[in-house]
């Protein structure tokens, strides 16, 4: 089991509650982006860098995704795309993406990308809460704890 981060957009820190996490469980851990980052040296944690394009990263995380993988992003077709191979899909924010809410937030993501394109101001995210922060660590405390139970 692997832990990958669509890492381009990914909070730093998010980044690096996933870097104690990695340390902590032994657990490799890799960030895809298309630019260069600064990662600590563990020898759980490691970087690919992807050239620059459209879903170059995203395509790199699925083609090296194994079922039971955990993925890290924001980005909704990426994360239907990892529960159609049999990995888990986690937001930055701690929402647990699943094969029951996936359809209704590609809907929702797809309705939201007409309003932009017809030319609707739809604001962005909002910035990330505490609440959010905790949400994350505890979702993945959760899978982390039910890996451990399986590997023993």
């Amino acid at each position: 089991m692997r832990i990958w981060i669509d890492a381009d957009a990914c909070p730093v820190v998010i980044k690096e509650i996933l870097y104690r996490a990695a340390d902590r469980t032994k657990i490799q851990l890799t960030l895809v982006a298309n630019q260069s980052m600064t990662i600590p040296k563990s020898r759980f944690i490691n970087s690919i860098q992807v050239p620059q394009g459209f879903d170059v990263a995203d395509n790199e995380i699925v083609k090296q995704l194994v079922a039971g993988d955990l993925v890290i992003t924001s980005d909704i077709p990426l994360a239907a795309d990892v529960i159609e191979k049999g990995g888990l899909a986690l937001s930055p924010r701690g929402e647990l993406y699943t094969a029951n809410n996936i359809k209704a937030r590609l809907t929702m993501r797809d309705f939201m990308e007409s309003l932009r394109s017809s030319g609707v101001d739809t604001g962005g995210p909002s910035a990330m809460s505490q609440a959010d922060r905790k949400s994350f660590a505890n979702h993945l405390d959760k899978f982390l704890t039910q890996f451990a139970k399986k590997t023993k």
